[in-house]
């Protein structure tokens, strides 16, 4: 494939230096930040994290789904996408763009540089490992063929170095899984040997790393690393579960890389808004209301549930929106009117609900519930009689609750992480059903998206495309 180094904004990037020596070798720490920095801008992007990878997660699930509003992601929903598909294509060259940037600091001899900044360097690398990881995984889950029946074993094609003229084939399903888990660890060794722990919520910290590799692992399979990334995490006492007085304003701009249950965000704010592409948009009822609530996953919420608030039923539209009102403290998540608000990239309750999921497949089911109680705790309400009387406070529904099971930990993770782009990844890892509107394609091979005609169709081109698109070969 062709790595493009991509375009780079002069928030991130001495425009002088990236547009003089685009593919020389980065020859200082500030370089290397810059490219870091680089990667974080394409990852906000409309096209991935800024809007579309999240949607794709949701569009397609038993949460949420596309309404067709405006037109948008018609194709997402129908699974009618064709090998020149916008969305298909938009979000490819932004998962590459963000490998080939952070290839250009993994390709630092870190030996040339200055003695006193190389253990920085290091720890830049690190970060640079970790992100390409990330990049790969997020590729994978949507372009490679672990989750359809005609594939040949398929992964994605793992560029590990920069270089914008080089052609390679897809790696097997294994081989990319491989690469993931090697990146990751790579990237934690060197982030760990090189860096203290850090707080900051808007940059790849060593414990954020940890988050999204307890992700990763839980995808895979690997629940005894989930279990040791959770209790690492946990052992910090660095986080804590968004308190129930607290939740609606946790999403909300003002406390953008600040609130007490943030582990890592992208950083968005007022200078890099992203306006009619953000997420708000997608989701608002005042914006292009195109991806809505389900009415199961509504009807989910028990009425002291505080999280059913953050949804709006509108009779007008017939629709249930996660965000809501004109002004910046809407209702729900993602409401800032000009998509400022940051991207919620990793949160210490999915942190917590991986570990639930962790425990109850080989470890302690008392753990498991102390990690289930811990959220539910800040949930839900006491519940009142029609006088406002208490019936039953919430430290007796806590007391009534005496274990868990893998489906109430389903149901769980529906009700905590909607719209965060998870639950469509959620359903196929555990084989669930994923439901399709009633004109959506039925053949399984659209599960995966197309591999994009440019890619394939480039001439001496080793790409293979994924079957039932009309680039097939």
């Amino acid at each position: 494939m062709l790595l493009s180094a991509g375009s780079c904004s002069n928030d991130f990037v001495d425009t002088q230096f990236y547009q003089s020596l685009p593919d020389a070798p980065l020859a200082s720490i500030n370089e290397m930040n810059s490219f870091i920095l680089g990667a974080y801008a394409s990852m906000r992007n409309t096209s991935y994290y800024g809007a579309d990878f999240i949607v794709f997660g949701e569009a397609r699930s038993d949460e949420m789904f596309g309404n067709l509003a405006g037109g948008y992601y018609t194709n997402i929903v129908n699974y009618s996408q064709t090998s020149n598909d916008g969305y298909a294509n938009d979000t490819y060259n932004r998962i590459y763009e963000t490998v080939a940037k952070v290839n250009r600091v993994i390709g630092v001899d870190v030996n040339t540089l200055p003695a006193a900044d190389r253990q920085k360097a290091l720890y830049a690398q690190g970060q640079a490992y970790a992100l390409r990881a990330m990049a790969f995984f997020d590729a994978f889950r949507l372009y490679g063929q672990k989750y359809i029946p005609g594939g040949t074993g398929l992964g994605i094609v793992l560029p590990l170095k920069y270089d914008p003229t080089a052609l390679q084939p897809r790696a097997t399903i294994a081989d990319t899984e491989t690469q993931i888990d090697a990146d990751f660890q790579k990237g934690l060794q060197l982030m760990t040997a090189n860096g203290a722990v850090s707080s900051v919520k808007t940059e790849l910290t060593i414990n954020s790393l940890k988050g999204l590799m307890s992700r990763f692992y839980l995808y895979k399979g690997d629940y005894a690393k989930v279990r040791t990334y959770t209790n690492d995490i946990v052992a910090t006492g660095g986080y804590s579960v968004a308190s129930r007085d607290l939740l609606q304003v946790s999403y909300r701009y003002a406390l953008n890389g600040a609130s007490t249950n943030s582990i890592f965000e992208l950083a968005v704010g007022t200078t890099a808004s992203l306006g009619t592409g953000s997420l708000r948009q997608r989701y608002n009822s005042a914006g292009y209301a195109t991806v809505v609530v389900s009415d199961a996953a509504y009807n989910s919420y028990a009425a002291n549930d505080v999280r059913r608030s953050l949804i709006t039923p509108l009779a007008s539209t017939g629709f249930k929106y996660l965000s809501y009102l004109t002004t910046n403290n809407g209702i729900g998540k993602y409401t800032q009117t000009g998509g400022a608000d940051n991207v919620k990239m990793l949160r210490y309750e999915e942190i917590l609900l991986n570990g639930v999921e962790a425990e109850l497949n080989g470890g302690s089911a008392a753990k498991a519930l102390t990690y289930y109680k811990n959220i539910l705790r800040e949930r839900l309400a006491d519940i009142k009689d029609g006088s406002g009387n208490i019936t039953q406070t919430v430290q007796q529904q806590m007391d009534a609750i005496t274990s868990v099971n893998i489906t109430m930990l389903k149901t769980e993770r529906m009700k905590e992480l909607i719209g965060e782009g998870l639950r469509q990844w959620d359903l196929r890892r555990w084989g669930d059903p994923v439901p399709r509107a009633g004109t959506a394609k039925t053949d399984p091979n659209l599960n995966a998206f197309p591999i994009p005609r440019k890619e394939t169709d480039l001439a001496n081109s080793p790409i293979l495309p994924n079957p039932g698109y009309d680039n097939s070969k």
